[in-house]
């Protein structure tokens, strides 16, 4: 004998296996990358102004790219070289590339000039990715896991607060790295 249901026991039914059909976890990415076009239009700006200003006339100063992910910055002096090397990092903060993204070499002479090379940080190194996860299982949420995916980080929890609390604990601590927060589903 089939049982009859009415009409709010059915609504109840459709609820319940909606909100398990809803209950999937949600996720974030965490990453480290660069936008090479920024970086591009940094250098640029930086290459013009350092042509203009008076201060970088006949010492022979440039920042110019040796590579694609690799700046190599020239002066005839090694203070010179870190002003050229200020300059860069100015442009590089007003176009939103955190410095934490720049691998700053030490000056060094070459024949008759000094050299700076910046190298330009894309991914999170393993020991980083393995610090953030630490950060992570240890501070956070605990329904909140992270997995570590090449040079990514995917972290997933059942509460999308328990993400947001994740992101803004990970955006108070001072990381080695520059993080972003990507796919936010």
């Amino acid at each position: 004998m089939p049982i009859n249901h009415t009409g709010s026991q059915r609504r109840a039914q459709t609820a319940v296996l909606a909100s398990i059909v809803t209950m999937a976890d949600s996720s974030f990415d965490i990453v480290s990358k660069i936008d090479p076009m920024e970086a591009r239009n940094a250098v640029d700006q930086a290459q013009k102004e350092i042509s203009q200003r008076y201060d970088f006339k006949g010492v022979g100063a440039e920042a110019d790219w040796s590579g694609t992910e690799r700046l190599l910055i020239k002066a005839s002096t090694e203070e010179r070289a870190k002003a050229v090397l200020d300059v860069v990092e100015s442009k590089f903060v007003k176009r939103g590339i955190s410095l934490k993204s720049l691998d700053v070499g030490k000056p060094y002479a070459s024949g008759k000039e000094f050299r700076i090379e910046v190298g330009l940080k894309n991914g999170i190194a393993s020991d980083d990715a393995k610090k953030v996860a630490k950060i992570i299982r240890d501070e956070g949420p605990k329904s909140v896991k992270a997995q570590i995916q090449g040079d990514e980080l995917r972290v997933t929890s059942k509460s999308r607060d328990d993400l947001q609390s994740t992101m803004a604990l990970l955006k108070g601590k001072d990381l080695e790295v520059a993080l972003q927060f990507v796919n936010f589903r």
